[in-house]
């Protein structure tokens, strides 16, 4: 599907487009400039001591430590990177040196409230500000050659562009020089003539005038970029139609319009000036801390899945012979199909069966499925009298217990902690245009839907609709908040998913 109309990505959780590209591509920069840092301390240390091991010092040990959180500190707070990879070597060496300044002076600041300045070394200090300059400024310039070599061949977001036969190739030539956010094109749409099928400049033509929305809906696209001729009539129906599917879309300047229920702000793509539609976004800051939440919660919950694997793994296994894990391929942020993962609890043949079980969807539509009784769940059965007696499956079901093996979903970056229920390849084709919005984020573990009374809620465009919500609401109290009510529903026994 379509981007995102998000920034956080945290995206497209509801981030910008333009805070996760910066996020992702400055990701590289960050860690390699807490290397530098790290190499520039140990070489001042060296000067002004000698060969000896400054980690057996506490107070130095604890300023290496310490400079790791000032650097990713001031790296984030004061986005020092932003524009990195569009500086040139006077613009860059300055930045160097501005960072280098923030850094020494906040080192500075540390020893000073800890009161260890007076037995720490002022010229390591600084020989360790002049060797961080050097060795930084030298890396991000090598770094950013190694970079630009990707830049034509894209290894980012993917993108459509739209536009007309005439300015197809001058479109192309333009984005592929100047990929800073080093997206991969993966399509044009032509609206003024039908060359579906053939290539420009090796691109394909993927769809036309009547086709774009369409084409988008059912593929991977990230973003969508319209440049067209000055005096060219706006598609307004399709950037209409983009805007209800959650579509991240950006318009050359001069050429705009207004898309209800989308923020809109200028940047730069490529070497055009554009005006960016989406549903919300996220500043880099807070991009990174929702990944890190993730990252903890993942580490922590496939820990958790591991000590569940020895208890429930036999359970499982000796009510219903055959694999303990279940997998799925689900449909993710702006159609990107990844491998969902389970501890089973139905019976192998459970797919085979729902057909058979359609008629008793309690959901409203196909798009999503639930029955009251489900007897492909292992151990459920429907005694004579009518009652049903619940079995392992409905155990691991009603505690969501069958949802801990998505913690590697999450740390893998398929998942988020918090985001909307991923729908199977089935449910996704039958999907209408304004339901492609709840794929403009990550899918999630839990969701504002599943807290709101899942098992109350049967109708799926009240489901949408509380997906689209979360994502224009979307900041990190609010996932924090969602993953408080998840433990509570979790313990009343509603399950989760």
């Amino acid at each position: 599907m379509a981007g995102p109309a998000v920034l956080l990505k945290v995206g497209g959780m509801m981030y910008k487009r333009k805070a996760k590209q910066d996020f992702k591509k400055h990701l590289d920069f960050m860690v390699l400039d807490v290397i530098c840092l790290q190499i520039a301390f140990l070489f001042a240390y060296m000067t002004r001591h000698g060969f000896r091991n400054p980690y057996a010092v506490p107070l130095y040990r604890n300023m290496v430590v310490s400079l790791i959180f000032i650097d990713l500190v001031i790296l984030i707070l004061f986005d020092t990177l932003k524009n990195v990879l569009k500086r040139g070597y006077y613009q860059e060496f300055s930045a160097t040196l501005k960072h280098a300044c923030l850094v020494v002076l906040t080192a500075t600041a540390y020893l000073f409230l800890t009161q260890g300045g007076g037995a720490y070394s002022r010229s390591t200090l600084f020989f360790m500000g002049i060797d961080y300059v050097l060795i930084s400024y030298v890396v991000r310039l090598i770094w950013k050659q190694y970079l630009k070599r990707w830049m034509l061949q894209g290894i980012g977001h993917t993108m459509l562009l739209v536009t007309t036969s005439g300015m197809a190739q001058d479109v192309i030539e333009n984005m592929q020089e100047h990929n800073y956010d080093m997206h991969r094109i993966i399509g044009l749409a032509i609206l003024d003539h039908d060359v579906c099928g053939r290539k420009i400049s090796g691109i394909p033509v993927v769809s036309g005038k009547d086709t774009t929305a369409d084409y988008v809906g059912k593929n991977w696209v990230d973003e969508v970029f319209i440049s067209l001729p000055d005096g060219e009539p706006e598609p307004e129906e399709l950037i209409y139609t983009l805007g209800l599917m959650g579509v991240v879309v950006h318009q050359k300047l001069m050429k705009h319009s207004d898309v209800p229920g989308q923020k809109q702000f200028v940047e730069n793509l490529g070497n055009y000036t554009v005006l960016t539609s989406t549903m919300n976004y996220a500043s880099t800051a807070q991009l990174f801390l929702k990944r890190l939440l993730d990252i903890t919660g993942g580490l922590a919950g496939c820990i958790l899945t591991l000590l569940l694997t020895f208890v429930l793994g036999p359970l499982i296994y000796i009510q219903s012979p055959g694999p303990i894990f279940f997998s799925q391929i689900r449909v993710g942020k702006n159609g990107k199909k990844f491998r969902m993962y389970k501890f089973r609890s139905m019976y192998p043949d459970a797919e085979e069966r729902k057909k058979e079980l359609a008629d008793q969807n309690i959901m409203q539509d196909s798009r999503m499925f639930k029955v009251e009784y489900d007897p492909r769940i292992i151990g459920c059965k429907r005694l004579p009298d009518g009652t049903v007696k619940k079995g392992i499956g409905n155990f691991i079901r009603d505690w969501s217990l069958d949802e801990f093996p998505q913690f590697f979903n999450v740390l893998k970056g398929d998942m988020s902690l918090v985001g909307t229920r991923p729908p199977t390849v089935e449910e996704w084709e039958q999907y209408e245009f304004h339901h492609y919005a709840r794929l403009a984020i990550k899918p999630g573990l839990s969701g504002m839907w599943q807290v709101s009374g899942r098992n109350h809620v049967t109708d799926f465009e009240e489901v949408v609709k509380l997906d689209t919500e979360y994502i224009r609401k979307w900041n990190l109290g609010l996932d924090i908040k969602i993953l408080l009510q998840t433990v509570a529903v979790v313990l009343r026994k509603d399950g989760v998913v």
